[in-house]
């Protein structure tokens, strides 16, 4: 039989610690009992939305005696409201909690209104001239901030009867401020679009418990456009055929499709679709294939604005400038992107695309001509930068966000006053992206796309460079002969390997290699193997730091052999101890390596941006990030933003290379093992690449139907706007 849980009734005299993300709370409680003449202060831990000293909590739970912090009240609810008593409401006002408020003056409010002070701020808050010697001023801001903290606290409240975690409810309440409750009663699926963490799965279940009907059309038409959202982030698939997005919608639904039907046809009325045909759009992601065709095919019509470079002439001036000789295919390469306006030049590791890239900057520098150099990640701009010794920056910065306005600086009103554009790893642009560039481009530039097609495609909606390529109407070289110096290393020899779909080269055992593998069939042998190859066997034998120089990558996020576990156990191993900051299971300490996973235009920091923690104040509750020489500082409700990076996903590594990569394959990946992601993940190594894991793996790998082609219309608008549309 189950203990029946007991009550407890008290005042916060203090709260010990508070996680502002989870809402973990330890009270320290004086109860009512005191009232006759006991003097005991309990500690009543549970979660609650707000809390400050003076409120009167009621806590439903029971006791334990935790065997670091003793006995406890363990609270399973625990509610807060307003003192009553004089000495409560005076604490209350002097904790904080209001501006303007210290403790003689909270002491001389109750002094003048005693136990109807809560009703008189609430109420008659002009009664406050009445307390000596307090200003209209400060009577102003006293009034403003109750009001924003009782509005606060009601809020917060209300969020968290409807089953809403109290990190979550903060956010809202930052997102929407007093509005909030008016518009989650109104349209909770609009949380799914506005405030970040919160997915379809918890509006809907919030939908549910206010009552909105299961076969609402409110909910039918917040399902679907779940469904298209799902299908760009989790496919990248710009569109789904009709059929196939009325189906997923019921299966995840339950609505019939009928019903589905008319809410489709509402949705395109709203103009947050787009039905072509057979084909259903997510309203934006239709505009980004729209605008990237237009785009591309104005720079195609319009001529150069400078006087056009004689090619054959610039090629051999560029070979004696560079003390080189082009190989026939690097030649013609770079003939096209000399003559061409728009081109791409594709190829693998080793084939000679940074040569591309490094006589064009020689060529158009030359001319004195305005040259911009830029690439999807910072990572991928300052490997740009190094290997040509040209400037080279993201696409953000370059397109210059503008905090003040939310938008960029530079779009179709305003192109970016430029001659030539070189953009490297383009495998890595999305169809969002590459419109807000091309927008920022004159018409009269010229624009040169390098990048990996054999790569993974983009983590956003779209397939752009493949696109590219496949509409036969964008000039394009293809790369296939090793060049590079290093071609008789095992890392670009297998990779290679792999791309066409064959097994592994490795060195005789005992041999000196910049390539091995390591047969594990167990998890937790994987584990321990990786541990000790990442700790210890490479620091020794290669002289590379585990923290700064070596990278884990593997497939997933979840499970044994998923980034989640492994980045714990690498910290364990690597960086154990010091000053931290918590974010739901997550330890943020002091030197651990960490990356961003949102794009924060405001603090200049992007989508798998790595950084190292350089410091940690606990007491503020903030941390400090190394961004490649630039210090980012986060709040703890900031967190969310970041996730240690000792071991990260495949996806999230591209356009980066590493001194060191430790790539873990193992069956456990199964739905994910494919050639592309094997290919992607060697080439991120520079010196050294290590696979732990199962034969098998790396034959699912190699032998595994290809990705599901994402369901993209950028080739065929292409043809179309330039006149060459297949008949």
């Amino acid at each position: 039989m189950a203990e029946e849980a007991l009550t407890v009734t008290g005042t916060v005299e203090s709260v010990v610690f508070r996680n502002e993300e989870t809402g973990y709370t330890v009270l320290s409680v004086r109860p009512v009992a005191e009232q006759v003449g006991d003097k005991r202060r309990l500690t009543v831990v549970g979660k609650c939305a707000t809390v400050w000293p003076g409120e009167e909590i009621t806590a439903e739970g029971r006791w334990i005696d935790d065997a670091r912090f003793g006995r406890q009240f363990r609270a399973e609810t625990l509610t807060c409201v307003a003192p009553t008593s004089a000495e409560g409401i005076k604490r209350f006002l002097a904790s904080g909690m209001i501006r303007g408020i210290g403790p003689k003056l909270a002491e001389a409010i109750v002094n003048r209104f005693g136990t109807d002070t809560v009703r008189i701020l609430d109420t008659r808050p002009d009664r406050l001239r009445e307390v000596p010697k307090l200003g209209s001023k400060k009577c102003a801001q006293i009034r403003k901030s109750w009001s924003e903290q009782r509005q606060s606290h009601d809020t917060m409240i209300y969020l968290q009867s409807q089953g809403i975690g109290t990190g979550q409810a903060a956010r809202i309440w930052r997102r929407y401020g007093p509005d909030a409750i008016a518009i989650v009663k109104r349209n909770p699926y609009r949380l799914a679009e506005d405030v970040r963490g919160i997915g379809f799965l918890t509006a809907d279940r919030i939908a549910l418990n206010m009552g909105i009907a299961p076969d609402a059309e409110l909910r039918a038409e917040a399902g679907l456009l779940h469904c298209l959202r799902t299908a760009a982030d989790d496919g990248g698939h710009v569109y789904l055929r009709e059929s196939e997005l009325l189906l997923t919608a019921n299966d995840t639904l339950g609505i019939p499709v009928e019903r589905l039907s008319e809410a489709l046809l509402a949705d395109a009325e709203r103009q947050v679709v787009v039905i072509e045909e057979d084909r259903v759009y997510l309203s934006n992601n239709f505009a980004d294939e729209v605008s990237i065709a237009v785009r591309l095919a104005a720079l195609m019509r319009t001529k150069v604005g400078f006087r056009p470079i004689l090619a054959n002439n610039a090629v051999e001036w560029a070979e004696k400038k560079m003390g080189l000789t082009l190989a026939s295919a690097q030649w013609q390469a770079l003939h096209m992107a000399v003559s061409e306006k728009v081109c791409v030049v594709t190829g693998g590791p080793g084939v000679g695309k940074t040569t591309i890239i490094r006589a064009l900057c020689e060529i158009f520098s030359a001319r004195k001509l305005r040259l911009f150099l830029a690439a999807p990640t910072g990572r991928a701009a300052k490997r740009m930068n190094e290997s040509t010794g040209f400037k080279a920056t993201t696409l953000h910065r370059l397109l210059k966000y503008q905090p003040q306005t939310g938008g960029f600086l530079y779009g179709l009103e305003n192109r970016i006053p430029g001659d030539v554009f070189i953009l490297d790893e383009c495998s890595m642009l999305d169809a969002a992206l590459t419109r807000k560039f091309l927008e920022a481009l004159p018409d009269t530039a010229v624009l040169i796309l390098v990048g990996d097609a054999d790569q993974l495609p983009s983590v956003g909606a779209g397939n752009v460079l493949g696109d590219l390529i496949a509409s036969d109407v964008i000039p394009c070289a293809r790369l296939t002969t090793i060049f590079r110096q290093d071609a008789s290393g095992y890392i670009v020899r297998n990779a290679h390997r792999v791309n066409q779909g064959e097994v592994f080269e490795t060195p005789p055992p005992g041999s000196d290699s910049d390539f091995y593998f390591m047969e594990a069939m167990d998890p937790a042998k994987v584990q321990d193997m990786l541990l000790r190859m990442v700790t210890r066997r490479i620091p020794a034998r290669f002289g590379l730091d585990p923290t700064h120089d070596v990278q884990v990558l593997t497939p997933m996020r979840r499970g044994d052999l998923g980034t989640d576990r492994l980045n714990e156990l690498l910290q364990r191993s690597i960086n154990p101890s010091g000053a931290a900051l918590v974010r739901g299971a997550t330890l943020f300490r002091e030197r651990d390596r960490v990356m961003q996973i949102t794009n924060d235009y405001d603090k200049d920091v992007y989508n798998g941006d790595i950084g190292f923690i350089v410091s940690v104040d606990a007491a503020g509750a903030t941390l400090l990030v190394d961004f490649d020489g630039k210090l980012v500082e986060y709040k703890q409700d900031e967190l969310d933003e970041l996730t240690l990076a000792y071991a990260c996903s495949i996806h999230k590594s591209q356009g980066s290379e590493y001194p060191a990569v430790v790539i873990v394959l193992h069956t456990q990946h199964f739905k994910l093992l494919r050639k592309n992601l094997l290919y992607t993940a060697i080439t991120r190594g520079k010196r050294l690449v290590v696979v732990i894991g199962s034969s098998k793996a790396v034959w699912i790998a190699l032998h595994a139907e290809a990705d599901i082609r994402r369901q993209t219309t950028l080739a065929q608008r292409l043809r179309r706007q330039l006149g060459k549309e297949e008949h």
